[in-house]
């Protein structure tokens, strides 16, 4: 007797096996979120800094502008005589590639899912860092002991911290199951031919 189709397709899923056409289009989906990042990042994350630096400097000086008379020279924001330069670490391009890698390296997320989750991820982002930006530049204006402190304590430890954060909320609010690169490579490794050939080293033995 003949198989059908849908009973080849049940065989398989006992057998732990996945569809060829299933495991093509699992492959495709790797190589291009992967190209994806990689091209994302050249030359030097050029693009995150494209889009964040105006998101980032000009909510600043609005912020500013509700309680001081400031200029705006390029990335300077000139308050009180005072020159607040806005650099490429303040708006932490790194900080959204690794986020971007986050959402891009975890497996079977429909797109508009995956978007949706992207834009969340970059608007808590830039929120919290536009905020920090302004909460360091009062300290700066009215000369503040603690800003050098809290100058490095923001850089080397809350950066990172948000950054995980909000991966962490994102993974609870859009209920992630899936780690970011592990389960890529697990499942990569589950239906490679090292697998089957330790397989059947291992049935040979027996």
């Amino acid at each position: 007797m003949n198989k059908t189709t849908k009973q080849i397709s049940h065989e398989q899923k006992l057998k732990g096996g996945v569809d060829k056409g299933k495991l093509g289009s699992f492959y495709t989906g790797i190589f291009v979120r992967y190209a994806i990042l990689i091209l994302s990042a050249l030359p030097n994350l050029y693009l995150f800094y494209f889009v964040f630096t105006p998101l980032t400097l000009y909510p600043v000086y609005f912020l500013l502008n509700l309680f001081f008379e400031p200029s705006l020279m390029g990335n300077i924001i000139l308050v009180n005589k005072i020159p607040i330069e806005i650099i490429k670490a303040c708006v932490s391009g790194s900080a959204y590639y690794l986020l971007f890698i986050l959402n891009l390296s975890i497996p079977n997320i429909k797109i508009k899912k995956r978007i949706k989750m992207i834009l969340v991820a970059f608007a808590s982002l830039l929120v919290l860092n536009i905020l920090r930006i302004f909460f360091l530049s009062l300290m700066l204006i009215n000369n503040s002991v603690w800003f050098g402190i809290t100058h490095m304590l923001f850089w080397y430890v809350l950066s990172v911290a948000l950054v995980l954060g909000i991966w962490f909320l994102e993974v609870r609010f859009f209920k992630i199951n899936q780690t970011p690169f592990y389960s890529d490579l697990k499942f990569m490794y589950k239906h490679s031919s090292l697998k089957k050939f330790k397989k059947s080293k291992s049935s040979n033995k027996n």
